[in-house]
């Protein structure tokens, strides 16, 4: 049973938070304690046992041993998966956020001596702000909003329909309805001021929004002017399968994809070795490239 299979598991959420700790500390790390349980999620030996028990006898059994030179779990040869992905992104991931917490929590005891990750400039989002636009995206609800751009500094209000938000990777924005423009367009939410106020029921939901859910298929292939050596190291960098890496994602986003990928969505760069990948099928996004 895979990770995409826990959903007919009845686990509570703070058990699978801690099932998806198990698994992924001993993969990574290779070693797995009762401690790292009772330290990381504040609960007594007791309930750490008890977790390990039920993850050795329900979750993924034949996964860990008990490796009594180290006192501790570790991951069998046979290892698979059951609630995560077995990604190392997941371990970078939770070592990220620990190291965020121990920044700001310096008494925690968390280890991340290993891990350093670059820390981006926080787009400071206030709750009251955010929380009438995440209501309104769920009900469907129209908000009167002050929202500033680089086209117009001064504050402008709008009336906004929200239905999704997106973290683009750099920044949080929503998407959203705009009565001004009589079109779906995307609003940076460090850049609304004031408090949005609900203003009721709205006709346009995202149904409607056909550039979000128009899908496609982003195909990311190295630069054909590399040495076929290089080209090969640049495929495995990104784990292309075949010389080509595709990613599916909805039409709206493909520029927020390319910029994660650092490609410019106009004409290659003139030096390979700036970029190293390029998009494949450029005239089948050309639609979505300079929007």
């Amino acid at each position: 049973m895979d990770a995409q299979d826990t959903g007919r598991w009845p686990i509570r959420w703070d058990l699978l938070v801690r099932y998806r700790y198990i698994e992924t500390i001993s993969l990574w790390e290779g070693r797995l304690t009762s401690r790292h349980l009772c330290d990381t999620f504040g609960i007594g030996r007791q309930q750490a046992s008890k977790d390990l028990n039920r993850y050795l006898k329900e979750i993924g059994p034949g996964n860990l041993f008990y490796d009594s030179s180290l006192k501790g779990y570790r991951p069998t040869a046979e290892f698979r998966p059951r609630v995560t992905a077995g990604l190392a992104d997941e371990y970078l991931h939770l070592m990220a956020r620990n190291n965020e917490l121990s920044n700001v929590f310096e008494s925690l005891a968390l280890n991340v001596a290993n891990i350093k990750v670059l820390q981006l400039p926080v787009r400071d989002v206030r709750p009251e702000v955010l929380r009438p636009i995440v209501q309104a995206a769920r009900d469907r609800q129209r908000l009167e909003v002050d929202y500033v751009s680089l086209h117009n500094p001064d504050r402008e209000g709008r009336i906004i329909v929200p239905h999704t938000l997106v973290f683009s990777g750099l920044r949080w924005h929503v998407r959203a309805w705009c009565e001004k423009n009589q079109d779906y367009r995307d609003f940076v939410l460090s850049r609304f001021r004031d408090i949005p106020e609900p203003l009721g029921d709205s006709p346009h939901s995202i149904e409607q929004d056909h550039e979000w859910n128009a899908r496609v298929e982003l195909r990311i292939v190295p630069d054909p002017r590399l040495s076929p050596e290089q080209r090969a190291v640049v495929a495995a960098d990104y784990g292309m399968q075949d010389g080509v890496l595709i990613i599916p994602l909805r039409a709206r986003l493909v520029p927020y994809a390319l910029k994660l990928l650092h490609i410019e969505p106009g004409e290659p760069q003139s030096d390979p070795m700036a970029q190293q990948i390029v998009v494949e099928n450029r005239d089948d996004l050309a639609p979505w490239l300079f929007s």
